[in-house]
């Protein structure tokens, strides 16, 4: 098909898929021990961050070329991707995030080795490759996913693409590495992960209903961030509208693949809504969008996301790879609101609170108040998608303490009916704290190392303080140094 063919034909799809507006994520009645995770390229790099962070919540992950736990977070992307080798020293450096994260900034590590694993590569494949996929399935090995639980696919001749049986509108050949990044392979990627994640399935169906799939409001759930997208889609088969219990699966596209970039071509013709319609799958897409700002990251100095990439590099800030993730928090979110009306086979939730506001912000707290649910035995207060509570909420309100001063927050409030079901979000109030902002400093690396804030070793500049790896010492890379304390300084920026 000719490029402007493929404009045409994305094209077509995407003023369809446009005319609905973005309406909030329905709260759907979610066996909570059947979500699962995958993606391609960016999203499979995200998919398995997500995994390993989140591991109480996803029992399955899908990798379809991407990389290693923090390969990112330790090295330049550059030896992530483009087939790579990995050694063994580099991979204990991210297992050392691993076992020192476990049951603090990550979930427990030891959920991982019951976690059903699908990795995906083609042997053609130059942007990430099968080196960098050969390291995935050696961390998962290490962190004790049994063989029977791991499938491993390398296919021959395939090129960095998400793998279908099929010849979707404007897919390229299986062979090249070339947008939409959807290609007929002769191999059901969709069909066979999901039958590793699920067991035997029913028949799919080529023809999904196009009222299934529903554009919605990621506002909620992103607070602002850069990086991803006003809204997202998600496929809800019709048993599951009705109130059926139902499995969730959060599928990831890759860079350059994001709606705005390719229409609904990932959403539609990767077959993961083919076999959701028959098997009580929820198919939730989150969005990215492009985002040409500068950012600094944890080792590749400072970067642009102009492909639309998910963040496995560090763009929003050091936490990129646990649950504190911007991006993993809002994804993380999402699933909640999907899965709300769930308790891994039962049903129903409350309504969501009403009323939500803030008031008497300090330059370190903010209280916020809402309406009273009938029937709610508590409540939960989530800041920027993240909990702020340590304990149920049994009060109309709520001190969030700890904030930091002259910055802007969003707070959202969910529900708790007697059995402990949580509702779906409450519309977001934001507020802002008093105080004087966070200095920050942005330079060369070089200038930064003349101007005493970090020092250089090796030929890399380290943030005083923090000592977090700045990039190369040198005039070129740019970094933003924000000091939190006597010559203490992160990487970051100021709010």
């Amino acid at each position: 098909m000719s490029s402007f063919a493929h404009w045409a034909a994305s094209s077509l799809a995407a003023a369809a898929f446009a005319a609905q507006a973005a309406s909030p994520l329905p709260s759907l009645n979610v066996d909570k021990t059947q979500i699962s995770v995958s993606g391609l390229s960016s999203g499979a790099f995200m998919a398995n961050q997500l995994g390993y962070a989140y591991s109480s919540t996803f029992m399955g992950v899908g990798v379809f070329a991407g990389g290693p736990y923090m390969c990112a977070g330790h090295n330049n992307y550059t030896a992530c991707m483009y087939n790579a080798s990995i050694s063994a020293s580099q991979l204990n450096s991210m297992q050392a995030d691993l076992t020192n994260w476990s049951g603090s900034n990550d979930d427990a590590l030891s959920n991982v080795a019951r976690q059903k694993v699908f990795l995906w590569v083609g042997s053609s494949d130059t942007t990430v490759g099968p080196n960098p996929m050969n390291a995935v399935k050696t961390q998962y090995t290490n962190n004790g996913v049994a063989a029977a639980n791991l499938s491993w696919n390398q296919q021959s001749g395939a090129n960095h693409t998400f793998p279908t049986d099929f010849a979707g509108s404007g897919d390229n050949a299986c062979g090249t590495a070339a947008s939409p990044y959807i290609s007929n392979c002769g191999f059901d990627g969709a069909g066979a992960m999901l039958k590793q994640f699920y067991g035997t399935l029913s028949a799919r169906n080529d023809a999904p209903a196009s009222a299934n799939y529903i554009q919605f409001d990621q506002t909620p759930y992103t607070a602002g961030n850069a990086g991803m997208a006003a809204t997202g889609w998600i496929y809800v088969p019709a048993a599951c509208a009705s109130g059926a219990s139902c499995r969730l699966h959060v599928a990831l596209h890759g860079c350059l693949q994001n709606y705005a970039q390719v229409g609904a071509d990932f959403i539609q013709n990767t077959g993961y809504t083919r076999w959701a319609d028959t098997n009580h799958i929820i198919v939730l897409f989150p969005q990215t969008q492009v985002d040409n700002g500068t950012h600094s990251t944890a080792a590749s100095g400072s970067l642009a996301n102009p492909n639309g990439c998910w963040d496995w590099i560090g763009w929003y800030g050091t936490t990129f790879a646990q649950k504190a993730g911007v991006q993993m928090k809002a994804i993380k979110a999402m699933v909640d609101a999907v899965s709300a009306g769930g308790t891994g086979g039962g049903g129903g939730a409350l309504a969501a609170p009403t009323g939500v506001g803030t008031s008497n912000a300090t330059a370190s707290s903010m209280t916020i108040a809402w309406n009273a649910v009938s029937g709610a035995s508590g409540y939960n207060v989530y800041r920027n998608g993240a909990k702020a509570n340590a304990s149920t909420v049994t009060a109309t309100s709520f001190v969030d303490t700890g904030l930091a001063p002259a910055t802007t927050y969003s707070w959202t409030v969910t529900d708790l009916d007697a059995a402990g079901v949580e509702s779906a979000p409450s519309s977001a109030a934001s507020g802002t704290t008093t105080g004087t902002a966070a200095t920050c400093y942005t330079a060369n690396n070089y200038a930064h190392v003349q101007a005493g804030r970090a020092h250089q070793s090796g030929g890399y500049a380290y943030a005083n303080g923090s000592n977090q790896n700045m990039g190369l010492w040198n005039l070129y890379v740019t970094t933003t140094l924000r000091q939190t304390g006597t010559n203490y300084y992160v990487i970051g920026s100021c709010p």
